[in-house]
């Protein structure tokens, strides 16, 4: 790969890991459009590993704080509103495990690279995004309004039997172009989540999820002795996606405060509207 390829192919990690948008969308256009060359496991490593960073860091405190609650519950046997919260993660991110070790092979063998199934999932899952948006919006009673003085992104809120739900929906992100981001989110606006609580859960969710599939795909490269890294390649590349990342994230919190799901519902029904022409 040039540097124009480790870039451009990072700048679309950082930005579109987090949104809700599909990655795998947007990786078509490198490599249908311009022919450019698989950028290999390597790299994919590299640039997932600057993006957990990016979360990592963002909810560092967070985290920390969530953590030392949970396991705090373990030791005394007393679940506390925050360790909760923890043990809401633990529980969403079974699902996609269990259903990402299944139907893994079938899914990078049959359908990874089908460009219908890409496009008819980006736009699919865009328009449930729009509708559990509407439908977020018109509920009167709302689980986060039950906690006096709570932030909008409070999830103290969350009980175990939307965790799992969500975590089901969750592992629907293993059919390209559905996005983990976009689908999370999805299933916390159906279930009265407001917007910043629904994008913070599925942030927190990505950690576990991103750091399993690393591994995965790690064991993979021991695996393959014929494999040479390019350390260049994914120290850069990584850096990018890290940086990108954390700006992604940033902003997407504060722009839904205020403006919702809409652009991206509609941006989505384009991207796959025109994967769909091009293509």
């Amino acid at each position: 790969m040039t540097l124009l390829h480790v870039f451009v192919l990072a700048l679309i990690q950082g930005l579109t890991e987090f949104l809700p948008v599909s990655s795998s969308a947007h990786l078509i256009f490198p490599s249908k459009l311009l022919g450019w060359p698989d950028q290999g496991i390597s790299f994919d490593v590299a640039v997932h590993v600057g993006t957990l960073l990016a979360v990592v860091l963002y909810y560092l405190a967070d985290l920390i704080k969530i953590a030392s609650f949970t396991v705090e519950a373990c030791v005394k046997r007393k679940v506390t509103p925050i360790a909760k919260i923890g043990f809401c993660v633990i529980i969403a991110t079974i699902p996609v495990c269990v259903f990402g070790a299944l139907f893994e092979k079938l899914v990078s063998s049959d359908i990874r690279d089908s460009i219908e199934v890409i496009a008819g999932a980006t736009i699919f899952f865009g328009l449930l995004l729009g509708v559990s948006s509407y439908v977020n919006k018109k509920m009167v009673w709302r689980n986060l309004d039950r906690v006096e003085g709570a932030r909008p992104d409070s999830l103290r809120s969350l009980t175990y039997t939307q965790a799992i739900i969500i975590g089901f929906a969750q592992a629907l992100a293993i059919i390209p172009g559905t996005s983990r981001s976009g689908i999370t989110m999805t299933a916390g606006l159906f279930l009265g989540l407001k917007a910043e609580a629904a994008a913070r859960f599925s942030f927190l969710l990505s950690i576990p999820v991103i750091l399993a599939s690393g591994l995965f795909e790690v064991i993979k490269l021991y695996k393959d002795e014929t494999l040479e890294l390019q350390w260049v390649n994914m120290i850069i590349g990584g850096a990018i996606s890290f940086i990108v990342a954390l700006i992604v994230i940033h902003l997407f919190m504060k722009f839904i405060s205020h403006s919702g799901m809409a652009v991206f519902v509609i941006y989505r029904v384009l991207l796959g509207a025109l994967l769909l022409w091009m293509f």
